[in-house]
């Protein structure tokens, strides 16, 4: 994968801010529901989500800055000295991901979150002849399960990523296993993040003629403007200084078209509005959209908005930190 930063286009030095709105921008420039005509978008979109994580994440930023981890989040291998990766690749948190014996008979990763293989995953692959997990155009990655060990168990792991979209309203694709062999997935609607899908008989089959499953673990990538908590979807909302004074009726996106919030004159920046069964939808039920305000300045100086509160602040002046 390409450095993080290069495809998100931003320096080194970007602040936090500058990092989640270059995001922001790119992933709406990107979305595959905003190119359905390339076929390419969706691998851009997955590229641009796992550079995300990394940069956007404090701790895998400082990770990767230092050298701890790749462009892919995966730890780089630094030997077995001094009682480091010899256990287990290093994670982004500063913690050690190790390796068991996963369902399916087969050596598999497990650890804390942005946890990758790195040399070691090389070195699986140089002993074992195996290509690994890759994602694909859809963020497709499997785990290793069969290594040409005895199988005790015929299931196979896999991880799917999909877009929040998909989540909500469901979708179908085709997946080829590390076997060689190509399955339909349904993704059904409503389905949240960690949740599983099982494919009967999609798995190995062994010597005694039985099937195993295909179990495939379900991701849903960042979204651009919303926020997943739970059941409901967060979202920060601009307004204007002007709007916040006098009050407005203001556009607010859905994940399917948008409603008319009305801003009550006097508002303050951080307040948040609860929009009623406009989040998610499943099957415990529908969740709310949370709207926060935050109200933005114009982008240049203005000499007449200085003066009118350079005469505010001296005719009516007011302390919001009074209770600090």
């Amino acid at each position: 994968m390409r450095d993080p930063y290069d495809v998100l286009g931003v320096q080194k030095s970007a602040s936090e801010g500058d990092i989640k709105s270059a995001f922001r921008r790119m992933a709406k420039k990107l979305h595959p529901d905003a190119n359905r005509q390339d076929p390419k978008a969706a691998t851009r979109f997955a590229e641009l989500n796992a550079a995300y994580e990394i940069v956007g994440d404090k701790d895998k930023r400082k990770a990767f800055d230092n050298g701890e981890i790749d462009a892919e989040g995966k730890p780089r291998f630094q030997g077995f000295g001094g009682g480091g990766a010899g256990r287990g690749g290093r994670t982004a948190g500063g913690g050690f991901e190790g390796f068991n014996w996963g369902s399916g008979g087969g050596f598999q990763r497990g650890g804390g979150a942005g946890a990758g293989a790195g040399g070691f995953e090389d070195i699986l692959r140089d002993v074992f002849g195996r290509s690994g997990a890759r994602r694909s155009s859809r963020q497709h990655q499997f785990e290793p399960d069969d290594f040409g060990m005895a199988m005790q168990d015929a299931d196979i792991n896999a991880a799917l990523t999909i877009t929040l979209a998909e989540a909500v309203n469901g979708d179908s694709t085709r997946l080829r296993l590390p076997t060689g062999k190509d399955v339909d997935v349904k993704i059904p609607a409503g389905l949240s993040d960690g949740q599983q899908i099982r494919l009967k008989g999609q798995g190995h089959i062994l010597p005694n003629g039985r099937a195993g499953d295909l179990l495939i673990t379900v991701s849903v990538a960042p979204h651009p403007i919303f926020k997943v908590e739970g059941r409901d979807l967060r979202i920060e909302l601009p307004i204007t200084l002007y709007e916040a004074v006098l009050g407005a009726k203001i556009r607010v996106p859905l994940l399917s078209g948008a409603i008319e919030l009305a801003i009550p004159p006097n508002t303050s920046g951080g307040r948040t509005f609860r929009l009623k069964g406009k989040g998610l939808k499943q099957k415990a039920g529908t969740g709310d959209l949370l709207a926060t305000v935050r109200i933005v300045m114009p982008d240049k100086r203005d000499d007449e908005l200085e003066a009118l509160m350079t005469k505010w602040r001296d005719g009516k002046p007011y302390n919001p930190r009074s209770d600090f």
